[in-house]
């Protein structure tokens, strides 16, 4: 099983978080000044992908502010980490993981929504056409391979067994597995795992294929839905906040371009976007792309889509119930896009309260 990635167990990952109790706050003394404040932001990207900050930066959205890859991740909750201790100045999860890291004490702030569940952005959990596993019960003792454990994937298969009746003892032997996403449809067809998570291009390409088929989707099971944020410093947002507000703004604007957007001229941008960067990637499944999947306008966050994962978080003992208070993990301070302005003007922003609502 070469391509998989040693398992773990599903709680492995909040000794991990725990460490951001201690994590350095990144950013440099700048005062606030304009002229000094960081105009060079680091961040990880994903294999084979366009993310929205990239795409935002090619097309010129995010003015002054520069981005400086420095290598990729297939963990939300390892990049949001990352953002926490100041080894990046952003970084993305599923909002559950944030939730998970605010907990903590980690010293970061959601700036807006990246991505999301639509009917044509979703993930499905797939197995093999002829697979003995067609309801909740038959994954009992199955290894469902995910791109890590969690988040957005391990929360989907908890809910599915527990809207299927299945106790927290009969929950607890599905096996979830870290497989990296551009291993999961192979590792899928060699019997290596008999569920693997698909989303987005990686699915399309996979079903185009063949040989396989859902057992569930994301989308069947919660409908249209924004599911993870950019998280950002709070020390950088107060020493840094003209570049946070060109950056989230420039986001903002890139969620509403390719919203209104062709799809095959999104598609065009990105797979160019790609062959640009140099990282010896393929561009062949950029083709699939269909929707970003974010569900509010321009990205920005309501309590809704923090207080449903803090609620699953402490039906699953994770967190305390009353431990943690949604509108105390983000905020739309930075988010100056306007939708009069058609993602070509962004307004000047207005300085709010932590949840900006």
């Amino acid at each position: 099983m070469s391509t998989l990635i040693t398992p773990s167990s599903r709680r492995q990952f909040l000794t991990l978080l725990g460490l951001s109790a201690v994590a350095v706050s990144c950013g440099s003394g700048g005062g606030g000044a304009a002229k000094d404040q960081i105009k060079t932001l680091r961040y990880q990207g994903w294999a084979g992908s366009v993310i929205l900050p990239e795409l935002a930066e090619d097309l010129g959205f995010l003015d002054d502010v520069k981005l400086k890859w420095v290598g990729n991740t297939i963990s939300g909750p390892q990049d949001i980490q990352s953002a926490a201790t100041g080894q990046v100045d952003f970084g993305g999860a599923f909002n559950g993981a944030v939730v998970k890291l605010a907990v903590r004490k980690a010293p970061i702030t959601a700036v807006i929504s990246y991505y999301g569940v639509d009917k044509a952005a979703y993930n499905g959990f797939y197995v093999l056409k002829d697979s003995p596993i067609h309801s909740a019960r038959d994954l009992i003792g199955k290894k469902v391979g995910m791109n890590t454990l969690g988040a957005h994937s391990e929360a989907m298969l908890d809910i599915y067994l527990q809207r299927h009746g299945l106790s927290q003892a009969d929950i607890k032997k599905a096996e979830p597995l870290v497989v990296p996403p551009v291993n999961t449809e192979q590792s899928l067809r060699q019997k290596q795992i008999q569920v693997g998570v698909l989303g987005d291009i990686l699915r399309d390409k996979a079903l185009q294929t063949g040989g396989i088929r859902p057992l569930f989707t994301d989308y069947q099971l919660l409908g249209d839905f924004s599911a993870g944020t950019y998280v950002v410093n709070d020390r950088f947002l107060k020493e840094n906040p003209d570049t946070a507000r060109t950056f989230v703004t420039g986001i903002a604007r890139a969620i509403e371009w390719a919203r209104a957007t062709p799809r095959d001229e999104v598609i065009a941008r990105q797979i160019e976007i790609v062959k640009k960067r140099g990282r010896n990637e393929g561009t062949a499944p950029l083709k699939y792309w269909k929707s970003f999947g974010v569900a509010e306008t321009a990205g920005r966050i309501t309590d809704k889509e923090f207080q449903l994962w803090i609620d699953w978080l402490a039906k699953r003992g994770d967190i305390e119930k009353g431990q943690v208070k949604a509108s105390d993990l983000y905020t739309n301070e930075f988010n100056a896009y306007s939708r009069k302005d058609k993602a070509d003007k962004p307004s000047a922003a207005k300085t709010t309260s932590k949840s900006g609502s």
